[in-house]
């Protein structure tokens, strides 16, 4: 079934909608693009549960990025930024691979809504799919903006709580990985664990006894539990007694977080002897909360939407609160810091109206890290991405006047940056640091 898309734009090869039907949910397997491999495999598990069948991409992974990349580069205008160039090249790679039965497969995308081109990722992917001949495939918009619909995929009310806690345990892993792998004696015990954890939760979340594990007691129980396991790794106890050097990670959400998008960052820097220190996602989803308590308050508009959002912003930040306690009571670990911070530290160097693509979030990241004590600090870059070149690349100059001891660089990810340029300027911002 197709519809044609309705459009005030002035050229004319816009493709045909393919609906997802509820038929379909039955019948199709929907891919995921991976830019959080242990928070989209818990997520992935919650849309199972829920009737839908869905598979995490690999692609690209696993030493053989350069053909996504490829991919990208044939079917997307090479204007378009490089996180999109990555995502479609992935979901075309998967497509072309023979895995799939292409009458039988549909693909996720997430859309913010913002004024970043990730919100028109949905139309270069279909067009994409249309000019690699798989325009029948069906493309689904996951969004909280009322951008796009289908009458096969519904977010409905018991999924979101689900979905925020994969969030949040998906938080914890990574950044017990992050504190653990430059430590462990025995190289991959961190990674092992936390896919057992990861594999875990997906199974607790979504199983036959998903009721008692979605009881908060019992998820506040799981936390404890993951930390005391990690803190149990042979080696740990060295993150006291000879600390690496922590290097803050930010930037543009995906080539931020995706293995992919960032040529394996946390790894390298993991290599060169630092601990890679990165604000979890759930930060970026309080951003999108506060944007529209801020579009009230600045522009007086969306007054009923700005109130439901108040009360989800308190409840996401009470559950943050919680794990930071959680985590302060072990005592291992450093834990994240509360979002309820984080958003007041751009007071003297961005407007909280700057909210094109990352806005204000990458500059509080910046300052956040610092005001932990990271005082080395990587800016990731998509090439040609003006927001981001804004309030990351942009606001160095000002912070560092301010604090002239910060140590921040601008890395810019694109086709045709070359990964060993970007690592050299890593390992130089490290001399530093240690110097």
């Amino acid at each position: 079934m197709t519809e044609q898309v309705q459009s005030n734009k002035p050229y004319s090869d816009m493709p045909e909608r393919v609906i997802f039907t509820e038929e379909m949910r039955k019948t199709h397997t929907i891919l995921i693009p991976n830019m959080l491999p242990r928070h989209f495999k818990i997520l992935s598990q919650v849309f199972n549960n829920y009737g839908y069948k869905t598979e995490l991409l690999a692609d690209g992974l696993n030493g053989d990025s350069q053909k996504v990349i490829d991919a990208g580069l044939k079917y997307v205008h090479n204007d378009a930024c490089y996180p999109a160039l990555l995502v479609i090249g992935q979901f075309i790679t998967a497509l072309q691979s023979g895995r799939y039965d292409t009458d039988k497969v549909a693909l996720l995308l997430s859309q913010t809504g913002g004024g970043c081109r990730a919100s028109n990722y949905i139309s270069l992917l279909r067009k994409a799919l249309v000019r690699a001949g798989f325009g029948h495939v069906p493309v689904i918009s996951i969004n909280f903006s009322g951008l796009e619909s289908m009458p096969g995929f519904k977010i409905t009310l018991p999924m979101i709580p689900r979905l925020l806690y994969a969030i949040l345990y998906g938080d914890l892993i990574m950044l017990l990985v992050n504190q653990c792998r430059p430590y462990e004696t025995v190289k991959g015990t961190s990674e092992a664990l936390a896919d057992a954890w990861s594999e875990r939760l997906a199974v607790e979340m979504t199983g036959e006894n998903a009721h008692a594990a979605m009881k908060y007691k019992n998820i506040k129980e799981n936390y404890r539990r993951i930390i005391r396991d990690f803190a149990a790794i042979d080696g740990i106890a060295a993150r006291k007694t000879d600390p690496k050097v922590r290097v803050g990670v930010v930037g543009e959400i995906y080539v931020k977080f995706s293995p992919l998008g960032n040529n394996g960052l946390e790894e390298f820097l993991v290599s060169e002897g630092a601990e890679p220190v990165l604000a979890g996602l759930v930060d970026f989803c309080l951003y999108v909360v506060t944007n529209s308590l801020v579009d009230y308050k600045l522009y007086g508009i969306n007054k009923t939407q700005s109130k439901i959002y108040g009360i989800v912003d308190k409840f996401i930040l009470g559950k943050q609160d919680d794990l930071i306690s959680i985590i302060h009571e072990e005592g291992t670990f450093t834990p994240m810091t509360s979002f309820r911070h984080t958003r007041t530290l751009t007071r003297d160097y961005v407007g909280m109206g700057a909210k094109m693509g990352e806005g204000w979030l990458l500059t509080a990241e910046i300052l956040e890290l610092i005001d932990e004590g990271v005082n080395s600090v990587v800016i990731t870059q998509p090439f040609g991405c003006l927001p981001n070149h804004i309030v990351g690349k942009g606001m160095m100059k000002p912070i560092k006047e301010n604090m002239p001891d910060v140590n921040l660089v601008a890395i810019d990810y694109d086709a045709g940056a070359t990964k060993i340029n970007q690592e050299n300027r890593i390992k130089l911002m490290l001399a530093n640091a240690r110097r």
